[in-house]
């Protein structure tokens, strides 16, 4: 009893920081809210084009597979920046996340051309590589023909909330972003329906209500930045120089994360791609189960992302330790969450699914999903604030490379291959398969938080002639 009772009081005294709250709050709440906001009324969409049915929402699903590749790559490039810019704020040095934020926007722009191009040139092919339904990749090709144009809009907007973010502004985007989503909701409702005097263009409609407003969202973000000041409004002559060497320098812990998001990203649209060959009914179910994951997990990025500017920042102020404390303590805390979370996901996954008009077989299968979601989301969620709070603020991007983006291939990819195409599973038995991928990043995750060989400092990469913003 004595032993458990020191236990307990080690613990108390670990989180009895009231700093690590203060700035975990004052980062992660907002950029939590967002996510919540985001993935509930992302929910709420998916929930009116399931009202079209299976295919509708298969179709929608495929088309955003493009646009999960795209977000993830981008992602790669951009929170890579991020990372640098959050140790740099730690020293205060403006010019020099102003420098990154150039070179990280370029990146962007040739990246979202890129799928841009692809999208509108041949949809049909990149759609038929995850689904051989005629119906589904027909209607998924229409959807995405129209909201790739919202990519570059889409690619400018995420690299200045990132920065924004990264320097702990992260009030602004949360604003924006929540504004933008809740137009796209209401342009969705008045589209796919007919409703609010607009025409009824059904799935068609979700997409030009995205492409709007993707495009205010942009020009609202820019606008504040510069109207404010922001440590993040480069000037034009910022963003136009390019300079060999700065590239070269940044790149070096930048591209680890790109090739991680890259290769991480590649292997969930090809599980997307063996559920979808599963059949029709499948992609539908794990459509229905991805909105739930996401707004379960919307807590957790907010944890994540919090603990990845307050490491970013300790490291850049030269504090090492406390960035190995504040690490520490959200894995603990998140763990605790998780299982919370978890819990709640089990307990209301029957009436969720019971939203969506799908066909029994594919219900069946979306809640079988929602069991496995609800049972592991406390490894998972250890998983994320390793590798985006702990591995990437303290510049270990090397193996979080490994840790995120190899291990997909190496573990999770086969086991889905076998458990579809040798095992005949069906879908919840594919997805069980491949969640052996997240034990075995669990177990190697932990390992590397607590040999403190993820802690690197990066502020000297950039050095910058002129200091004043």
């Amino acid at each position: 009893m004595n032993r458990i009772l020191a236990g307990a009081q080690r613990a108390v005294d670990y989180y009895r920081d009231p700093e690590y709250f203060r700035q975990l709050l004052k980062i992660g709440v907002p950029i939590a809210l967002q996510q919540l906001i985001f993935s509930g009324l992302g929910m709420v969409g998916y929930v009116m084009i399931g009202q079209r049915g299976d295919v509708a929402m298969a179709a929608v699903g495929l088309a955003n597979q493009v646009f999960f590749l795209f977000n993830l790559v981008l992602f790669g490039f951009v929170s890579g920046a991020a990372m640098v810019t959050a140790q740099l704020w730690g020293k205060r040095d403006v010019a020099g996340i102003r420098r990154v934020l150039a070179l990280t926007l370029w990146l962007s722009l040739a990246i979202s051309t890129f799928f841009v191009t692809l999208s509108e040139l041949i949809p049909v092919k990149i759609l038929g590589l995850y689904s051989s339904d005629p119906q589904v990749i027909a209607l998924g090709s229409d959807y995405l023909r129209i909201f790739a144009g919202s990519f570059v809009f889409f690619s400018i907007s995420f690299t200045y909330g990132m920065v924004l973010r990264s320097i702990g502004n992260v009030r602004l985007p949360m604003v924006i972003s929540v504004t933008s989503l809740g137009l796209n909701i209401l342009l969705s409702y008045g589209l796919i329906f007919g409703r609010l005097g607009l025409p009824e263009l059904g799935v068609v409609g979700a997409a030009w209500a995205a492409f709007v407003s993707r495009i205010l969202e942009c020009f609202a973000l820019l606008t504040m930045t510069y109207a404010t000041r922001s440590p993040a409004a480069a000037r034009l002559r910022d963003l136009l120089h390019f300079d060999r060497d700065f590239f070269g320098r940044i790149m070096k812990p930048v591209l680890p994360v790109a090739l991680n998001e890259l290769f991480w990203s590649l292997g969930i649209t090809t599980y997307n791609a063996i559920y979808g060959h599963i059949g029709t009914e499948a992609l539908a179910a794990i459509n229905i189960a991805v909105t739930v994951d996401n707004l379960a997990l919307v807590l957790f990025m907010g944890i994540s992302s919090a603990t990845s500017v307050l490491v970013g920042n300790k490291i850049g102020a030269g504090k090492p330790d406390e960035a190995y404390q504040f690490a520490g303590r959200s894995l603990g805390l998140g763990a605790v969450l998780a299982v919370l979370v978890g819990t709640v996901v089990l307990l209301t996954r029957a009436p969720v699914v019971a939203l969506y008009n799908a066909s029994p077989a594919a219900a069946e299968s979306a809640y079988r999903l929602l069991t496995i979601i609800g049972s592991l989301l406390w490894m998972r969620m250890t998983n994320m604030v390793i590798i985006i709070g702990i591995l990437r603020g303290g510049g270990d991007t090397r193996f979080s490379l490994f840790l995120d983006g190899l291990i997909i291939w190496i573990l999770g990819v086969p086991m889905a291959l076998l458990g579809a195409f040798v095992l005949d599973l069906p879908v919840h038995g594919v997805y069980l398969m491949v969640m052996s991928e997240e034990f075995a990043k669990w177990l190697l995750g932990l390992r590397r938080y607590f040999s403190r060989r993820w802690i690197h400092d990066l502020t000297h990469l950039s050095t910058t002639v002129e200091t004043n913003p």
